[in-house]
């Protein structure tokens, strides 16, 4: 029997036992109690039934290893989260099994997102503007063709407010919303669109400062209950210069990465990586006005103090006198000039030494037809973060142009 074969069987007995365990639920609304432990009853001796069930642990291990081996890229890739969904004890070993992107270079389960991309090697994405909605869609690119459909990852909606613009950031294709439990965090720019701050909806690791309305507090990943409401958690902000020649012109950005040290770009750096998504309340997210954050990442930021934090600047693009534009290599992943590409490089200003990995592009981002970007991004970043480098550019800067 084939691995795909023992996979489809696999599918089918816990399909089947979902399906019957359903049919006996759907009726419980109008049943005693009695029928309710019945169905209990009945969905554990269906698993007990079922050949799967009490399968050797280091056989299930070989035949799940063999699934993730099989199905390495989009869309087979999906049985490995169906793999991980079936129960507890499948979901450990898938969760052992699936390398982070570091390692693996491939994005499988939805904390990926949150995790850096892989080492010396860039992951090719793709975004789509949608005009009508204001809404942008972030694609894993499956093929060279961006115009294709990829696998979806994240969708921002646009939010102007009086004083700012706020671009908020959820793994929900269809409701881009702070109340819905998708949401993952948020871009907020100020009233010129030369500032930006980029929040996660949950600490990292190293601990991140969470700005609330009157206060600051200082929460550690391991401190925080599931019962604790998630908050706005500044990861990175980002600084537009003054653009002397206005559009016509190369703009000039900073990206100060707070959860990120310096170090992290250097040969056996590490960058902190999130494992889980937290339970939290969606409804209690505080919502602030940019003028009002205590955030002592933002007074180091706009002081030019980066307090051993990653900073990443634009490579400054040449002149091309044949073409008289400015011009970065893109490597063939940006087909068309635009004032919003760019390649962000570790900026010389992180107090390390000089080298090869402040040469190397960490996000690079550039249109190729109308309303289609592409976006690639490597270790340290994580594709969370990068998106939300990229939402930047198509902001508004008045100050600037």
């Amino acid at each position: 029997m084939s691995l795909r074969s023992i996979f489809q069987d696999m599918k089918g007995e816990f399909g089947s036992i979902s399906r019957k365990s359903f049919d006996v639920k759907f009726g419980i609304r109008s049943r005693s109690q009695r029928v309710v432990q019945d169905t209990t009853s009945f969905r554990v001796d269906a698993l007990k039934q079922s050949c799967w069930a009490n399968m050797p642990p280091e056989l299930l291990r070989d035949v799940l290893m063999r699934i993730e081996a099989s199905d390495d890229t989009w869309p087979p890739r999906k049985n490995v989260v169906s793999c991980a969904g079936v129960c507890r004890n499948w979901r450990e070993i898938m969760k052992e099994i699936v390398k982070s992107p570091e390692v693996s270079g491939k994005l499988t389960f939805p904390i990926s997102l949150k995790q850096p991309g892989q080492r010396g090697s860039l992951l090719q994405c793709y975004i789509k503007r949608s005009r009508s909605n204001q809404t942008y869609y972030l694609f894993l690119g499956l093929n060279q063709a961006s115009t294709d459909d990829g696998k979806f990852l994240l969708a921002a909606k646009k939010c102007r407010r009086p004083t700012c613009t706020d671009y908020i950031i959820s793994v929900n294709a269809e409701d881009v919303s702070k109340g819905n439990s998708g949401f993952v965090g948020k871009l907020r720019s100020n009233f010129l669109g030369t500032k930006f701050t980029i929040y996660d909806a949950q600490p990292t690791n190293t601990g991140a400062k969470v700005t609330k309305c009157r206060s600051t507090r200082l929460v550690n990943m391991k401190q925080v209950s599931p019962r604790v409401p998630a908050g706005n958690y500044p990861v990175a902000h980002i600084a537009y210069e003054l653009n002397v020649l206005g559009s016509r012109g190369p703009r000039r950005m900073q990206c100060v990465m707070d959860a990120i040290p310096a170090r992290a770009v250097e040969p056996g750096g590490v960058a902190p990586t999130q494992t889980e998504f937290l339970h939290s309340n969606p409804d209690s997210f505080p919502s602030l006005p940019f003028f009002r954050s205590t955030s002592t990442q933002m007074e180091n930021f706009e002081s030019g103090e980066n307090g051993g934090m990653l900073v990443l600047r634009n490579k400054a693009p040449r002149w091309h006198e044949q073409l008289q534009c400015w011009c970065l290599n893109f490597n063939g992943r940006v087909t068309v000039a635009s004032v919003k590409n760019f390649q962000l490089v570790a900026s010389p200003e992180n107090g390390v030494a000089a080298g090869q990995e402040h040469e190397n592009v960490i996000l690079q981002f550039g249109k190729v037809g109308k309303d289609v970007f592409t976006m690639d991004y490597q270790y340290p970043i994580s594709a969370f973060q990068a998106f939300a480098i990229c939402l930047s550019s198509f902001d508004t800067k008045i100050a600037c142009e």
